[in-house]
């Protein structure tokens, strides 16, 4: 029986420390918050999507970062053991919308319960207010931990699972980043994902509040598209957010801060010939309205001021006198409402961390480091991460158990 310390309580740490258990090795959990699982509390607007009930191939497909190396962690721990692991557990679920796995009770709490039901009776070792400030090694292999007081725990085998650098109050303040690059790891540009995006165009902030749903959104860099997706989102007095913008955030991190032309398409289910023909209904039925009068059956309030400015076209002019030019630009306003995008907003609002320990350092089939023998690593800590919807936390739990039940029967003389 190997003595196995995991470094971190959230959903990676636990289940790595449930898994490490159940192959029989002897665990121990160091967490440095007062409980396990802050982070988890606090997911879902504290319901907690845990998973996602959909197939194997689209689960990969909204991995965002590096997919192929989570093949063998979502095939060894997949998203129905998961859902398994939590049922035999005593959690019932529920699937929603987009196929979201969330607890029957909407409780986040009861996620974190279930988990430390799981890790005592299999006789998990659990030490909160405890900081880990190193690791300690010895011929290219790690044999400990060395807490912040200088007190050194001698284990075989460690795991990482520190999260990243979102939602710092909860404790994911880059720790696991420190150990990896002091133990020659390379870890990938760190930058904010899942999170708000800011603009500069003073027209989006004035429509602060107003939410948006069933538009399709497209942003490109330098002419060439690198997102186009249908959904819902928010103008804030920032810029923009809501699931689409999140979404968003995370394949364009990486071309930011910068300057990407984003569009919206506020009509999608109507093509440009379409939205004419509906036009001119508007000007027969109505040929003394006005440009407001027209925005009025086409769009919410909030935006029809804006829309004005931006179409340049004579408030007091009567549509029966627009020109085939003018007609034209509120259809391409309609379909290609234009803003800029130049930044996201802080990793304080940020739901994960995109980057990370660089995954070519890193066995995928074990989560085990190729640079430090017996050294796993697991969760956010890794340069992998995906959309919203149950994704993060299904790789986190995927590559957890794997690190978990691919620690090796290795006793180290202390």
């Amino acid at each position: 029986m190997s003595r196995v310390i995991v470094v971190g309580g959230g959903a990676a740490g636990m289940m790595a420390a449930y898994s490490a258990a159940i192959a029989g090795h002897q665990v121990t959990l160091l967490e440095k918050n007062e409980k396990l699982g802050k982070k988890i509390y606090i997911t879902g607007k504290g319901r907690c999507n845990f998973t996602n009930a959909s197939d194997m191939e689209t689960i990969l497909q909204n991995v965002v970062s590096n997919p192929k190396f989570m093949y063998s962690a979502f095939y060894t721990f997949s998203n129905e053991s998961v859902m398994d692991f939590f049922e035999t557990n005593g959690m019932p679920y529920k699937v929603e919308r987009g196929n979201r796995v969330f607890p029957v009770s909407d409780h986040s709490s009861d996620v974190i319960r279930t988990f430390e039901r799981a890790l005592k009776e299999q006789g998990v070792e659990i030490k909160l207010h405890t900081q880990v400030s190193g690791l300690v090694l010895e011929n290219d292999k790690v044999i400990g931990v060395e807490q912040s007081n200088h007190k050194v725990q001698k284990g075989d085998s460690i795991i990482i699972a520190t999260g990243g650098l979102s939602y710092q109050t909860t404790g994911s303040t880059g720790d696991g980043f420190t150990f990896a690059r002091e133990t020659g790891h390379n870890v990938k540009d760190l930058r904010p994902a899942l999170v708000p995006l800011e603009t500069r165009e003073s027209y989006i902030t004035r429509m602060q509040g107003l939410s948006l749903k069933n538009v399709q959104l497209s942003v490109y860099d330098k002419g060439k598209k690198k997102y186009d997706e249908f959904g819902e989102m928010m103008f804030t007095h920032f810029g923009v957010t809501g699931p689409l913008v999140l979404s968003a955030s995370s394949v364009l991190s990486r071309f930011l801060p910068g300057e990407l032309k984003a569009y919206i398409d506020l009509k999608p289910a109507l093509s440009a010939k379409q939205l004419d023909d509906r036009l001119l209904r508007i000007f027969s039925e109505h040929p003394k309205t006005h440009i407001k009068g027209v925005f009025q059956q086409l769009l919410p309030s909030k935006m029809i001021p804006v829309m004005i400015e931006l179409s340049e076209i004579d408030e007091q002019k009567s549509v029966c006198e627009y020109t085939k030019a003018e007609r034209e630009k509120i259809i391409s306003l309609l379909k290609e409402f234009p803003f800029t995008i130049l930044d996201t907003r802080s990793f304080k609002e940020a739901i994960i961390t995109q980057g990370g320990v660089d995954v070519h350092q890193i066995d995928p089939s074990t989560m085990e480091s190729k640079v430090i023998k017996n050294l796993y690593f697991a969760g956010e800590v890794l340069d992998v991460d995906g959309f919203t919807g149950g994704y993060n936390l299904q790789i986190a739990w995927s590559t957890g158990y794997l690190a978990g039940i691919s620690v090796k029967e290795e006793i180290n003389e202390f």
